[in-house]
């Protein structure tokens, strides 16, 4: 496989389908645990697993830290030619290297940590004591979830989208069925729930190194020089795509509290719903980030400006796919999707309707934005793409969930989402023509200006 030279609209949609397939069975990992576990505790089991939830934000927003950001360079050097696979290798090397560091810290916080850190994500009686129930088989795999982040990124650059699929779609069916196993079948209720992700990621981690074993591999491990320069390059280049993650955690919180003080938990139930379609969206969007990074980073460095907007055309048009696909859904049968995730009351059916197509509306939008900060990061635009992070993750988003309640009504809350994604995208379209403007034909050695 050839990202400079291979037909570009073959190996896009062929890393879209295997970059689809690893962001789906993620996501739908954490939704069966808190299925199982819900039908096996009942209402309180699933309010334990909803407090875990920013512990995974944490553990796979800094995988995607030190695996995105690192293969960003290791590709754009890549694509510079000239027998740099030894350069590109060393930035694998510091990425290993700060994954261990950082799996290491993660590990220690949760080990020593787990119940502090519970209690400050919401945890309280028997919701701490079920949540964990369901971190301890967890704690010997930690590092894993994190390596396994970091290594999809790179398995994707090194052209082995498939097996970063297979890798993970292995663990997510051993997932599914050993949370019913090991749930119902061996009666170990949270537990059995943490063992079966546990091992889950186990296998995903071991399919993954199979790439080390393999002719298409060309990913070593060696001595890099000036470490530090190189991890600064690397956090800087991928904070991006660490915060999406991290601030997905922040915004859950911030929502869950306001939704309490104004509207109660009827609508809090149905913002959790809101919250899992949300995350299969950002999924979809994720996975057409990813199915275009490698190819946009790769020609960056080889000044293929062409083929360069050749891929992003067809990005552009599945995120519009996607958008429209979510939005749709989330207008038309919103009581379809509550019913899903839930045994609805009655007040919950007939608040869920109004709920839904208010903030549905931000799926409108929603994958453009998240899929330009792929976009920023792979034509080497770092400062870009973490305004755009920070702005809809944090900033826009939480000045608006606190301001809308108290400025125009305890509903305004649903547009806050919809409001910070049109802000978010008129900044994104600017930013993306210009920068697309300034790529010089193929074969023309001018790259964009890289002070922004």
């Amino acid at each position: 496989m050839d990202f400079l030279n291979d037909n570009i609209k073959k190996k896009y949609f062929k890393y879209l389908a295997a970059a689809f397939g690893s962001a789906l069975i993620t996501s739908i990992y954490s939704i069966v645990d808190m299925a199982m576990v819900g039908q096996y505790h009942g209402p309180e089991g699933s309010a334990a697993l909803a407090v875990v939830a920013p512990v995974w934000n944490i553990i796979y927003s800094f995988g995607l830290l030190m695996g995105i950001g690192g293969s960003v360079l290791f590709s754009t050097i890549r694509g510079k030619g000239g027998g740099n696979e030894a350069k590109s290798n060393e930035y694998f090397t510091a990425s290993v290297i700060g994954s261990v560091i950082l799996a290491a810290v993660i590990w220690m916080l949760i080990i020593f940590f787990d119940r502090d850190l519970l209690l400050l994500f919401g945890a309280q009686d028997n919701t701490l004591t079920l949540a964990r129930e369901y971190v301890k088989p967890i704690k010997p795999a930690i590092p894993l979830f994190l390596f396994n982040q970091m290594l999809a990124a790179y398995l994707h650059n090194d052209k082995n989208p498939t097996l970063a699929t297979g890798a993970v779609l292995s663990g997510g069916i051993f997932n599914v069925f050993g949370d019913y196993f090991f749930v119902f079948a061996c009666d170990m209720g949270a537990f059995g729930a943490g063992l079966a992700t546990a091992i889950g990621s186990a296998i995903t981690f071991i399919v993954m190194l199979s790439h080390f074993f393999s002719k298409k591999n060309t990913l070593r491990l060696i001595r890099p020089t000036g470490l530090p320069d190189k991890l600064r390059r690397i956090c800087v280049t991928g904070f991006s795509t660490f915060f999406i993650d991290v601030a997905m955690g922040i915004l859950t919180i911030l929502f869950n509290r306001q939704i309490m003080e104004y509207l109660g938990t009827n609508a809090l139930a149905v913002y959790g719903v809101i919250v899992n379609i949300s995350t299969f969206a950002q999924c979809c969007a994720y996975s057409v980030g990813q199915a275009s990074q490698p190819i946009i980073s790769t020609n960056f460095g080889a000044d293929k400006g062409d083929r360069i907007q050749q891929t992003l055309k067809y990005a552009l048009g599945t995120t519009a796919f996607f958008s429209i696909l979510w939005t749709v859904l989330s207008l038309a049968i919103p009581n379809t999707f509550i019913r899903i995730f839930m045994d609805p009351t009655p007040e919950v059916l007939q608040i869920a309707p109004a709920i839904f197509r208010c903030y549905g509306i931000s799926f409108l939008l929603l994958p453009l934005n998240i899929f330009s900060t792929y976009y920023f990061q792979a034509l080497m635009k770092p400062v870009t793409a973490f305004i755009v992070s920070v702005a809809r993750g944090l900033v826009i988003s939480g000045i608006l969930i606190y301001l809308l309640p108290a400025a125009a009504g305890a509903d305004s809350i649903w547009f806050a989402m919809p409001i910070t994604e049109a802000l978010i995208a008129v900044y994104v379209v600017s930013r993306m023509i210009r920068y697309t403007r300034q790529l010089k034909p193929d074969g023309e050695t001018n790259h964009i200006r890289q002070a922004e």
